[in-house]
């Protein structure tokens, strides 16, 4: 059931643009009709690029196979990286890399993964599968996957099983200048410069896989190991404290009081599930359309819990010191029956190129505490980039959507108010069928985004603009003919974006998107 609400308020959606350059054989169904207002002249925060940050955890086929595969190996490489993967995430541009984990941060012991790789120790990865760890991607290996994308790093310390002193080493290994004994370790290993450490959090998840703790006592030892992280290479990395989850603000609140040591941002994890249950998350590819509406209407509840925690951060940091970091969020589907439930594998359709834009959307208005963001993850696991089956690679409908929102990384939010705007709803709930967000790229061009969250309708938006002399609206349009299309190894281009293009008339431009797409133009 649909219903049409008339208002004048900033829009917490992203809105659809489009004028196709191609036929697609999309089934008819009813046309949402949508206005919004556009005033180029009324600039906000800054969207920093690293809400456009990645993820990459020790679990499943994330590294070993996703990015590693070693100098021996048939797949194209270059010193043991495949050169698919390489070349896919130079084109992405990411910004920031998350790394060790996740849950596995917390077991994870850095000397494991530096020296020969012949004579490293194989572990057990007890979090995820029970697998081999066979430590072929350390330290070493993490700062130069880096540095061959010109990617910042976001290095997880062990709290759940290390030392202060176990990390405070690790620290000294990475960054010392001098001569130092582990200085000089680093430097046997093949590294004379010291690594730049860009972001550092302590610990994971503490109130759970980390260690079931609670906000004060994990306070309490944040700011213990964080007086004691000490880096040698003359830069100081941003401290992260690793928070909450869901609709639960303790942390945040607790750790915004308690702050002894110094913390530049508090991070928050939250995932989509459609059915909103762990037992029995939903599909990834064969879903019903109630799950389509359960899952939009979930993923919206991102804006609901981020602007309750920096409620917390505007009462107990006034000054706004304290950034809200959302370093782990994405869908999360039951695994496929024939993949191990371990490895978190799941396939990727429209529905989450949908996900993908409109949580972007949320983070742009909240960019003044909302400083950075990780999807969960980039390769092989949950809400991915990308897919590898051993020598095959291809790019999924997220990947496609961070591409193409590209120019929105550093660029300056332009709030957008909506005046009409038709809803979804479903089993006593709704949500709007469009998402919109707009900015000032650093190419000085204004950038539009819209995504229509319909599983099934078009929606007609007319976007009114101010400030703007713009003519012409190109860019690229992301859609297929079913909301549950993916792109497989037998067909990896099934979902792809193709060209739109479409006039401005005096001030105003119209609009047709198809249901279940997103779209991002650049006025000219």
């Amino acid at each position: 059931m649909k219903h049409l609400i008339t208002k004048s308020i900033k829009t917490v959606g992203v809105c659809s643009l489009g004028v196709l350059s191609l036929t697609l054989s999309l089934p008819a169904f009813s046309v949402e009709h949508i206005s919004i207002n556009i005033d180029t002249n009324q600039t906000g925060s800054k969207i920093n690029k690293n809400i456009y940050g990645q993820f990459t955890e020790h679990l499943g086929r994330g590294i070993y196979e996703g990015i590693w595969v070693g100098t021996d190996s048939d797949i194209p490489n270059t010193k043991g990286y495949r050169n698919d993967v390489l070349n896919a995430l130079k084109s992405l541009k990411v910004p920031v890399m998350r790394w060790p984990g996740g849950c596995f941060a917390d077991e994870y012991h850095w000397r494991d993964g530096i020296g020969e790789r012949n004579k490293r120790p194989v572990r057990v990865n007890s979090n995820w599968g029970g697998v081999e760890e066979s430590n072929q991607f350390g330290t070493h290996e993490f700062f130069e996957l880096a540095e061959m994308i010109g990617s910042e790093t976001y290095l997880n310390v062990n709290l759940g099983t290390g030392t202060a002193q176990e990390m405070a080493q690790w620290l000294e290994y990475m960054t010392s200048t001098n001569n130092s004994s582990l200085a000089q370790e680093r430097r046997a290993n093949g590294r004379d410069e010291p690594f730049k450490i860009d972001y550092l959090t302590i610990g994971n998840e503490a109130w759970g896989c980390g260690g079931n703790m609670t906000p004060e006592f994990y306070s309490h030892l944040y700011n213990q190991y964080a007086t004691f992280a000490k880096t040698y290479n003359g830069t100081q990395p941003v401290f992260v404290a690793s928070g909450g989850t869901g609709d639960d603000t303790s942390w945040t609140d607790v750790l915004s009081k308690n702050k002894k040591a110094k913390m530049d941002a508090i991070s928050f994890h939250y995932y989509t599930l459609p059915t909103n249950d762990w037992s029995v998350k939903g599909k990834a590819i064969n879903f019903p359309e109630s799950e389509w509406h359960s899952t939009m209407i979930n993923t919206l509840k991102m804006e609901k819990f981020i602007q309750d925690n920096i409620a917390v951060l505007d009462k107990n940091d006034p000054e706004g010191e304290i950034g809200f970091y959302v370093d782990e969020w994405g869908a999360w589907y039951d695994v496929e029956a024939d993949h191990n439930p371990g490895f978190l594998y799941q396939q990727n359709t429209i529905r989450d190129a949908v996900i993908a834009a409109t949580n972007l959307n949320i983070f742009h208005r909240y960019a003044e505490r909302v400083q950075m963001t990780n999807i969960a993850q980039m390769i092989n696991v949950l809400q991915a980039m990308i897919l590898t089956d051993k020598e095959k690679m291809l790019l999924t409908p997220t990947y496609h959507t961070f591409k193409m929102y590209v120019p929105f990384q550093d660029a300056t939010h332009i709030p957008v108010q909506t005046e009409q705007m038709a809803y979804e709803s479903f089993e006593g709930e709704s949500y709007p069928v469009v998402s919109a967000s707009a900015a000032k790229a650093l190419d000085g061009k204004t950038y539009i985004a819209l995504v229509n969250l319909s599983a099934s309708d078009e929606a007609e938006v007319k976007i009114n603009l101010q400030g703007e002399k713009a003519k012409l609206a190109k860019g690229q349009l992301l859609t297929s003919p079913k909301m549950n299309t993916f792109n497989s190894f037998d067909n990896p281009e099934r979902v792809k974006p193709v060209k739109v293009e479409h006039k401005v008339k005096s001030g105003q431009l119209n609009v047709k998107l198809p249901a279940h797409s997103v779209m991002v133009i650049q006025l000219n």
